[in-house]
């Protein structure tokens, strides 16, 4: 599917399909942060989930475009495993904390862009509010 076609209201709902599946699983890593020898999990990205479906990320449309080069996102050192507690429990409340904000801010910001391209559907066929 050409990312250029694609309609963007199903591509909003995806996200927050994808945003309401990732807030179980951190919820569910926060809620066993007590439980031994726990790992927690996360869901695969957005991205990939994307890609799979057949829309592609960013397209050089032009020789002159710099590529990017995926070795170097696929070290980022941010993206390591968590050090286990004593009893084998992985799970850092802080690092939780930080993806339930990401995914809250993804959530509004998906949510905003479907509401304003449903309002430019409603205006463009004359309609109000």
């Amino acid at each position: 599917m050409d990312p250029s076609r694609a309609d963007p209201i199903a591509l909003a709902e995806a996200r927050l399909r994808w945003l309401d599946r990732r807030r179980q699983v951190l919820a569910r890593n926060i809620a066993n942060a007590d439980t031994p020898g726990f790992t927690p999990s996360d869901i695969t990205p957005f991205a990939r989930h994307l890609a799979r479906a057949g829309v592609g990320g960013l397209v050089a449309t032009s020789p002159r475009h710099i590529r990017a080069d995926p070795s170097v996102a696929a070290s980022r050192p941010d993206r390591r495993l968590a050090e286990a507690a004593p009893n084998g429990n992985a799970v850092s409340l802080e690092e939780q904390a930080i993806r339930v904000a990401e995914t809250d801010t993804a959530h509004a910001l998906a949510t905003a862009l479907r509401r304003r391209f449903m309002d430019m559907v409603r205006t463009a066929l004359g309609r109000q509010g």
